[in-house]
C-alpha cells in the first residue's frame, strides 16, 4: 500500500509555497536584530560536520534556562536559518534558545540525526545553566521525543529535562517506509522500530503533544498514538494546519510557549 499521498502535507495544505520564503525573511531579520545587540551566538559548532553547528539566542540578563528547537522537513530539507524567528516566544520569557542544524537524508540514515541532536542538546546546555525544555517540529518532533529515551542523552543532561513538546511529531516511523521518501530516508524495519517514539518506554520528564485541527489524518494519528502511549499532554489547537502551527513559538504570551516553560 502506497502511502504516499497520507504523507504529503504541501501538496494538501493551500498556500504552502509563501510559507518558506516567509520563515526565511522573519528568521533573517530576528537574527540581525539580535546580532545587533549582542544577543546571538552564530554557527557554534557541535560536531565535525559543516551542518553540525547551531544558533544560540539570549534573553536579556542571566538566562532562566534553557530551550532548543529541533526543524522538520522530514530529515530531508531546511536547516537551522530558516526557523531563528520562532525562538522569540521563550526568549522574552528569559531563555536561551538553541536551533541547530543537522545532516539530512540520504548522506545519513535517521540513526544519526538522532545521534547529532543529542550532540547539539548537549553541547548547548553545556553552554547555557538550568532546565532544559525541547520542542520541535514534525521530523523535529520526532528527534526531540527521541531525546526522552534512555541512554540518548548524557545522564547529567537527561537530568536536567524539564519538559519536552513536539508539534505535529512523527512518531511511529513505519508507515513511511510505504512512501516515495524511503528511497532517501532509507528506513528498514529494525530502524522503524528502534527510532519510532511509539516503541519507547514512558519518560518521567513531562511532555506535551501539539497539534493542529487543521493537521493531516496521518499527522493527526501520529500524534494521538504517541499521548496514548505515553500517557502525556496532548493539544489539538483549533484551526491550526501543519504549517501555522508552529507560530504559537513566536508568541511569549501565548499558550503554546506558557506550556512549553511549565
Amino acid at each position: 500500500m502506497d502511502l504516499s499521498d497520507a504523507y504529503s502535507i504541501s501538496k494538501h495544505t493551500p498556500g504552502f509555497e509563501a510559507y518558506p520564503p516567509l520563515w526565511a525573511q522573519k528568521a533573517e531579520a530576528f537574527r540581525n536584530r539580535l546580532s545587533e545587540t549582542g544577543h546571538a551566538r552564530l554557527g557554534l559548532a557541535y560536531g565535525d560536520g559543516t551542518r553540525q553547528a547551531l544558533d544560540l539566542f539570549l534573553p536579556e540578563g542571566s538566562p532562566r534556562g534553557l530551550v532548543v528547537f529541533v526543524h522538520g522537513g522530514y530529515w530531508l530539507a531546511f536547516d537551522r536559518s530558516s526557523w531563528s524567528h520562532l525562538a522569540e516566544g521563550a526568549r522574552a520569557r528569559g531563555s536561551a534558545v538553541a536551533l541547530p542544524s543537522y545532516d539530512l537524508c540520504p548522506t545519513v540514515r535517521i540513526t544519526d540525526i538522532t545521534r547529532q541532536v543529542a550532540q547539539a542538546v548537549t553541547f548547548a546546555a553545556r553552554e547555557v545553566p538550568g532546565p532544559i525544555r525541547l520542542t520541535g517540529h514534525s521530523a523535529g518532533g520526532h528527534l526531540v521525543a527521541r531525546m526522552a529515551a534512555p541512554g540518548i542523552l548524557p545522564d547529567e543532561i537527561a537530568a536536567r529535562l524539564a519538559h519536552i513538546l513536539p508539534i505535529s511529531p512523527l512518531t511511529d516511523l513505519a508507515p513511511l517506509m510505504q512512501t516515495a521518501m524511503n528511497a532517501d530516508l532509507r528506513i528498514d524495519a529494525a530502524e522503524a522500530r528502534a527510532e519510532s517514539p511509539v516503541h519507547q518506554a514512558k519518560p518521567r520528564v513531562p511532555v506535551t503533544i501539539w497539534v493542529g485541527a487543521n493537521e493531516r489524518p496521518a499527522l493527526l494519528d501520529q500524534s494521538e498514538r504517541l499521548a496514548n502511549a505515553w500517557g502525556c499532554g496532548h493539544v489539538v489547537e483549533p484551526g491550526k494546519h501543519h504549517f501555522d502551527v508552529i507560530e504559537g513559538l513566536e508568541d511569549p504570551g501565548g499558550p503554546m510557549v506558557a506550556r512549553l516553560l511549565s
